[in-house]
């Protein structure tokens, strides 16, 4: 990918750190992408290196262990990651937005010092749980229990659908002290999961993304002390929603990674497989797909790095990181069917990485909020009175 094409203002730093990121990607994680994802082994190795580039902690500053970067170059970086292996890319997601950046937002700089170093040098590895069996949409409904005691809190609950649940050294978890209070009661705590009380229960086979766990997790009597909360008691609602606005432009970019190799596969498909005597790029069948394809792509991809950009100002963002996620997601969903029906018979084989991208595609319409959850985040900006 040419991001100078895609974007003519990027800078001489921002240059040299996505052809380092796109050649590692094509070198390192493509090669072994069909391997984890019919294996399902997790990346172990590819997230060392990882992690050893800087791309775990992207955005957390230097003192703190990160690589001090932008969101722009977070979202870029996620995409040349996630077209040679959606899986290895949301892994780098997570601990970038869901897990680095609530504590870098609203931790203490003893958190700082003994959570967020690590994970942003890639020592240790976060996952996010917020998501419950019955309250998936609804994180104000939660119930998994944080109960006050001497030095610090009891938790009780279980959490569903949480990427990197099995291999994760931190946990970011939401609890209510009091589920009357709904979202004024939700406290949001940074677990050792190694904590006595602490365990993964089922682990999820699913459709695609298939090297990232994703697995429920158990809170029996759980102890934290007082230094493991996030803000102060009650602050949860908000560390979730805020954190959840940066994890969709993540998420946006994970999806356009995956549109990104399904439109590169088949454009190379369409120059080399020949019909009645002619590639069938020659076709103008073949020829409006891969146009709207294009199109659909670098519309959700502006989107996206709008989105990035006003974070990087600081200013708000939801909106924005709701429509690019929207976008983003429409578009791979939209881009991998159509990169099936380019490649024909073929596409629907594993042989043709068209088949990986189509099943990693579904899930970015799910996860950090639904399309449908999206849209009714757009709805409520554009209808305030603000």
């Amino acid at each position: 990918m040419d991001y100078s094409k895609a974007w003519p203002n990027l800078d001489d730093s921002q240059k040299m750190l996505m052809d380092s990121v796109h050649q590692f990607s094509n070198e390192v994680v493509a090669p072994r992408a069909a391997h984890h994802d019919e294996t399902g082994e997790f990346p172990t190795d590819t997230i060392k290196q990882m992690a050893e580039m800087g791309l775990m902690g992207m955005m957390v500053e230097e003192k703190w262990g990160g690589a001090g970067l932008s969101t722009v170059d977070y979202a870029m970086a996620m995409e040349s990651v996630s077209a040679a292996c959606a899986s290895t890319g949301v892994i780098m997601s997570v601990n970038n937005s869901l897990v680095c950046y609530p504590i870098q937002a609203f931790g203490n700089d003893h958190q700082k010092e003994k959570f967020l170093k690590p994970l942003a040098t890639g020592q240790k590895l976060g996952c996010f749980a917020l998501s419950e069996p019955g309250h998936g949409s609804d994180p104000a409904g939660l119930k998994c229990r944080a109960e006050r005691v001497s030095g610090g809190y009891k938790l009780n609950g279980s959490k569903n659908w949480i990427t990197n649940g099995r291999e994760a050294d931190y946990c970011i978890l939401f609890a209510t002290i009091n589920p009357e209070l709904k979202h004024k009661g939700i406290c949001a705590f940074v677990v050792d999961t190694k904590s006595k009380g602490f365990s993964v229960n089922k682990l999820e086979t699913k459709l695609g993304i298939t090297a990232s766990s994703t697995a429920s997790l158990f809170f029996d009597d759980c102890f934290v002390p007082d230094e493991c909360l996030l803000g102060k008691e009650g602050d949860g609602f908000k560390i979730a929603m805020s954190t959840l606005d940066g994890g969709r432009i993540g998420i946006a970019s994970q999806a356009l990674g995956i549109a990104t190799c399904a439109l590169e596969a088949s454009k190379k498909f369409a120059m080399e497989r020949e019909q009645f005597g002619a590639p069938i790029a020659k076709l103008q069948a073949i020829q409006f797909y891969v146009a709207e394809m294009a199109t659909r792509l670098q519309g959700a991809r502006l989107l996206t790095w709008f989105a990035a950009s006003r974070k990087d100002q600081g200013l708000p963002f939801t909106r924005e990181a709701a429509m690019a996620k929207l976008s983003a997601a429409d578009a791979a969903m939209w881009i991998t069917t159509k990169a099936i029906q380019v490649h024909g018979g073929y596409g629907y084989t594993k042989e043709y990485v068209v088949e990986r991208n189509f099943r990693d595609a579904k899930i970015t319409e799910i996860y950090e909020g639904t399309s449908e959850i999206q849209k009714l985040v757009i709805a409520a900006q554009e209808l305030s009175k603000k």
